[in-house]
């Protein structure tokens, strides 16, 4: 039988060795439960389950529009372009604009089912002499016919036949020429709120 000092002596060297076992355990599952190891897992799935940019870059052609090349007119200003084209509209003097309208409202903005204005707008582009210095380029996004204007005012440049479209459907009535005989007869022309749906920067290839 162990003596009582032999069990004695046994417990205390139980506490001792027990205190930094129960120590490092618990060191050991803090260190564990910091690292969050279920952190990788949930990167990678925000990562795969955010949605695409809805900016993508143009892979087609690339259809230059001249503002106000001798005189109030678009040149070209009736284009047939494919999904994933763009036009690059440029501006020539005085102070022009590109702006998007419906056949039935012409040189007025085009508006969405709510009023709210959804077309582009390039803004004015005002040179004296030379070509402005940028540019305005906007995405053929599908194969709806896309009419367009010049909103400026002064001149009234839209009511004079600064007009024109892109994928016109040349079987049916609604014609460039037959936008450019209502806009003879609208009043003011209006211009969007702000620039949208395109991007203003310096031509690629000046």
């Amino acid at each position: 039988m162990l003596s009582t000092i032999s069990i004695a002596l046994l417990s205390a060297l139980t506490l001792v060795h027990a205190a930094p076992f129960t120590e490092i355990y618990t060191a050991g599952a803090t260190a564990i439960s910091s690292t969050s190891v279920y952190k990788p897992t949930t990167v990678a799935t925000s990562t795969s389950t955010s949605p695409p940019s809805k900016v993508k870059p143009s892979t087609g052609a690339t259809h230059t529009v001249i503002a106000g090349l001798g005189g109030l007119h678009f040149d070209p200003e009736n284009i047939v372009a494919e999904i994933g084209d763009n036009i690059e509209v440029h501006f020539r003097p005085q102070n022009h604009s590109f702006a998007q309208s419906s056949f039935s409202s012409p040189c007025k903005p085009l508006l969405d089912a709510h009023n709210y204005e959804s077309g582009f707008f390039s803004g004015f582009m005002p040179t004296t002499s030379n070509e402005a210095p940028n540019v305005f380029t906007v995405d053929v996004v599908n194969k709806d016919p896309i009419w367009f204007y010049c909103s400026q005012t002064k001149g009234s440049h839209c009511q004079a036949g600064m007009a024109g479209v892109v994928n016109q459907n040349f079987d049916g009535p609604n014609t460039l020429a037959a936008y450019k005989k209502a806009a003879a007869l609208t009043g003011t022309s209006v211009s969007p709120m702000r620039v949208q749906g395109g991007v203003v920067a310096p031509p690629k290839n000046p």
